[in-house]
């Protein structure tokens, strides 16, 4: 049967150069081979597009079986003679730098999937094998501007496994090369999508340049911290508290504030609430040989993190469908939590009767999402956070079932000294008023890395209590 499939692919999506009765039969089966990998590597690939990002048991199997043909088609390109492939096939740099751009976009669309923050590594391993090789080198001097738009998206998926990861000196450095080769591929071809090229790279450097905060270390040295938990950082419980009670197992992150700094459909908001949730990656990367194999060297730890859903602007029956499928899905004694960072909706007359419809309630893509929309949801543990300029419409949210019930509502009103913090939220431009210093002119506050720590380590107290 693959033989047969091989031929079919053969035919279909790869030619060799020369007559074919000249090339040795070794050679013509190496070709033939790769062409079947390559083929079925690109129909598992754009087969990911229709998957659910709920129903664990579906997504599965289906990523497993996409990994194990690119990890084939690696290897494979790796162990045959490229002068085969070359001369034979026509393969071209690029086309080595694409293979390897899909299996970081896999990698990082498995973190998405699994919360697993080690899988960041190992995208960002393959995503700098390709700068470091410079497999995409060569587009620039090729008349194919689709060509080009690879590149720059390759650029953009590595800028944003770079600031998941906090490499924000990287990312400063990948900006600056975007912006030179969208400068070029302007400039080169007349094409309708360069203001949205330039759009991205306008988002991308509004990102970088959201977070006002520096921290210094004792030595006046400029520290990268991480809202993730470290290791040794784990709180210590509290007399009386038990291990186990309640854990938190789901998570849905909705983004929808109106000018809010955004990059690649997450929000600073977003962005910074899903690395709370998630451990410090460990750094089991993929490597490097020296025989050039770019390969996993083992699987990541498993580290139990909250299982997250990003949400972007979505409309009110996608926020339901999620909410509804993590709510199915959710293990026994474990929390789903809930995070609401949009634009208020607020109610547009006084009424007689005050009910969970009636004070409001947050904007989503399509309907307004209202308190009494999470009704149903509370027949388990629920923990909300709104963040919003009508957090207030949640305050009397009523417990139902006698669940365990948290919400962490925002502030609507605020110092006016903290009202120049642009792109944050209301709950974010509170965490950053504590940072701050009234004697440093500069827009950039500095702070000593020990009462940073003091800061982390009370926070982290706070998030791991136990409901009572």
């Amino acid at each position: 049967m693959a033989s047969v499939k091989s031929k079919i692919a053969l035919s279909t999506s790869c030619a060799m150069t020369g007559a074919e009765d000249d090339i040795p039969l070794g050679e013509r089966k190496t070709v033939t081979d790769f062409c079947y990998l390559l083929d079925k590597s690109k129909q598992l690939f754009n087969g990911l597009r229709d998957l659910p990002q709920y129903r664990h048991k579906q997504w599965q199997s289906y990523f497993g079986r996409t990994f194990d043909v690119y990890t084939k088609l690696w290897k494979f390109q790796q162990q045959h003679s490229r002068q085969v492939l070359e001369n034979r096939h026509g393969l071209k740099r690029w086309q080595i730098g694409e293979v390897a751009s899909k299996i970081g976009q896999l990698y990082y669309h498995y973190y998405l999937r699994t919360s697993e923050t080690s899988y960041l590594n190992e995208a960002f391993s393959f995503y700098s094998a390709i700068r470091q090789r410079s497999y995409y080198y060569q587009v620039n001097k090729e008349d194919r501007p689709e060509l080009v738009v690879k590149k720059l998206r390759y650029y953009a998926r590595y800028i944003v496994v770079c600031l998941l990861l906090n490499k924000m000196d990287l990312v400063k450095v990948l900006v600056k090369e975007l912006s030179e080769e969208i400068e070029d591929y302007t400039q080169r071809f007349n094409t309708e999508d360069q203001l949205e090229w330039n759009l991205v790279l306008q988002e991308v450097a509004a990102f970088v340049e959201a977070d006002p905060v520096v921290v210094l270390n004792n030595e006046n040295t400029v520290v990268v911290i991480s809202n993730r938990l470290q290791e040794r950082g784990m709180p210590l419980l509290e007399q009386g508290m038990v291990v186990g009670q309640l854990t938190l197992a789901d998570a849905l992150i909705i983004g929808n504030c109106n000018n809010q700094v955004k990059f690649s459909e997450l929000t600073i908001d977003m962005f910074r609430i899903l690395q709370t949730l998630e451990r410090e990656p460990v750094n089991l990367a993929t490597t490097t040989s020296k025989h050039g194999t770019l390969e996993p060297s083992e699987k990541p730890a498993k580290r139990e993190n909250p299982h997250k859903y990003l949400l972007y602007k979505p409309t009110f029956s996608q926020l339901y469908t999620f909410l509804s499928a993590s709510f199915k899905e959710l293990p026994v004694n474990s929390v789903l939590l809930v995070y609401l960072s949009a634009t208020g909706v607020f109610p547009t007359g006084c009424l007689d009767y005050e009910g969970p419809y009636d004070f409001g309630g947050v904007l989503t893509n399509t309907n307004p999402f209202y308190p009494g929309d999470l009704f149903p949801f509370t027949r388990k543990p629920l923990f909300v956070i709104v963040d919003s300029s009508n957090s207030t419409a949640y305050k009397n949210f009523t417990n139902l079932f006698g669940q365990p019930l948290v919400c962490l509502l925002s502030p609507t009103v605020y110092p006016k000294s903290m009202q120049d913090l642009g792109g944050f939220s209301m709950v974010n431009n509170c965490f950053f008023f504590v940072k701050q210093t009234s004697n440093i002119p500069s827009s950039l506050v500095k702070l000593l890395i020990t009462l940073w720590m003091v800061y982390q380590y009370a926070q982290s107290l706070q998030r791991y209590k136990q409901p009572s």
